[in-house]
């Protein structure tokens, strides 16, 4: 039993020992953390545009294109015509050129110039280039490279060209805020939405469209625009009947029992008294809508939506749809905010 006690005896130092290492390393990560800080999370803004959306743009170029590397060939033509990502295609230019290995290209194909579009302005606009993708070369000879397609929007075809590629980056997602859709005009920069990708005529968000405001009207990408036409304008068809029904001197009420010459929907008497004869009766003159549209103050502009500028060239710009609060469609007015 002493024996017992004096080894118990003889382990307190090395108990307490332990203790106070154990409660020196506590205080020691408490004030370490108290000193770093717990970690924040930082928040990543949020870009607006994809990979897809930046790299298959397109866009339309003022000045004209010059002499590129064309593909002119692809491992598998012997069993098609249209390649895709992961395709092996030639290329007729090679070191001679100045080319590379495991240079990267664009592939783009010009449509042609652009006419017969909505435009407030005058003269040669540009040709509309299609993005089609990307391109890497792996091997290149004196006259000739062969390349892989990295990535394509589009079907790869023989006769397309090669381009440096662009440096774009996407813009930021503003604050999200309530389309206001009575704005006053901000007094700025005002053109039209000429045309869309894939040739669509009625866009919504997230589509990629074109409009006639380029680097001489001060427009750099990333500038938002809003989106509006005139009060009373944007739809296909008009109103043909401006009236419910025409007014008329008899015929309303019934053979009997008559009540009155106008039914409740026949026009309405001009109440004005321009309109009033020497008897001080009216000329039966009805109201209409086109002549209230006539004589009435400026009416605010119908606000449809919003676009930021992804691609700025001379004469053109390309953009994005952000938001919408109505249809959207060719020919409708953009204005800088």
């Amino acid at each position: 039993m002493a024996l017992y006690q004096v080894f118990r005896l003889s382990l307190l130092p090395l108990i307490c020992l332990v203790a106070l290492t154990n409660t020196a390393y506590a205080q020691d990560q408490q004030t370490s953390s108290q000193q770093i800080g717990s970690p924040s999370v930082v928040e990543q803004p949020i870009r607006i545009a994809g990979q897809s959306t930046l790299c298959c743009s397109g866009y339309i170029r003022h000045q004209r294109l010059p002499k590129a590397p064309e593909i002119v060939g692809a491992e598998q033509e012997q069993s098609q015509r249209n390649f895709a990502a992961g395709d092996v295609v030639y290329v007729n230019s090679g070191s001679q050129q100045g080319l590379k290995e495991g240079q990267e290209f664009q592939i783009v194909r010009p449509r042609g110039d652009v006419k017969g579009v909505y435009t407030e302005k005058k003269g040669f606009l540009g040709t509309y280039v299609q993005e089609v993708g990307q391109l890497q070369l792996f091997k290149v000879r004196e006259a000739t490279s062969v390349g892989q397609i990295t990535f394509s929007c589009d079907m790869v075809m023989l006769g397309d060209l090669l381009l440096p590629l662009p440096n774009r980056v996407s813009p930021t997602q503003r604050a999200e805020t309530t389309l206001d859709r009575f704005a006053d005009p901000s007094g700025k920069q005002i053109g039209r939405l000429m045309m869309a990708r894939d040739g669509r005529e009625m866009v919504t968000r997230r589509d990629v469209v074109f409009i006639d405001l380029g680097s001489e009207d001060n427009i750099n990408a990333g500038d938002y625009l809003t989106i509006f036409r005139p009060l009373g304008t944007g739809d296909l068809h008009g109103v043909i009947n401006e009236e419910s029904a025409r007014g008329r001197a008899t015929g309303f009420q019934s053979d009997t029992y008559r009540g009155g010459g106008f039914s409740i929907e026949a026009q309405r008497a001009k109440d004005s008294t321009a309109f009033v004869n020497s008897e001080g009766r009216y000329r039966y003159r009805p109201i209409t809508t086109r002549e209230i549209e006539r004589h009435r103050p400026p009416m605010p502009r119908k606000i449809v939506g919003e676009m930021v500028v992804l691609d700025v060239q001379a004469r053109t710009a390309t953009a994005i749809i952000t938001r919408v609060a109505a249809e959207v469609h060719t020919g409708d007015w953009v204005e800088i905010q």
